[in-house]
């Protein structure tokens, strides 16, 4: 979109944007406080999106972020539907593999049950 000559990201490309600075430039902290407010994301548009996007760092993290908010959009999206690349992904130090998108990512960001399945230990 362009507003008065400066070019302007939608809400859908500008969160895979943000997700694909991770972790250099952008705290998973801001990430998350800022996808919690994307409740209304237009579907087709992510779809659209993600079947373009190159970065399977910013696929696997867009589900992770998506599957914790749990935003009505989300079950439009199946995540099989995507190249999603690969072996597992190691973004952060002492971070936890996610069971279902196989990149390391802060334990907070694990549910409960989730985090339970990827326990090694009692």
């Amino acid at each position: 979109r362009q507003l008065n000559d400066l070019v302007v990201s939608t809400p859908e490309r500008a969160i895979l944007e943000m997700l694909n600075e991770l972790p250099a430039n952008e705290s998973f902290h801001n990430v998350d406080a800022i996808f919690e407010s994307l409740a209304n994301l237009r579907p087709r548009l992510l779809e659209a999106l993600l079947k373009e996007c190159r970065s399977v760092k910013a696929k696997r993290l867009f589900f992770v972020f998506a599957d914790s908010q749990d935003h009505a959009w989300r079950q439009y999206l199946n995540p099989d539907d995507f190249d999603l690349g690969s072996g597992p992904r190691a973004l952060v130090d002492g971070g936890r593999l996610h069971p279902r998108y196989d990149i390391t990512v802060p334990p907070e960001l694990i549910d409960g049950k989730e985090r339970d399945e990827s326990d090694d230990g009692p």
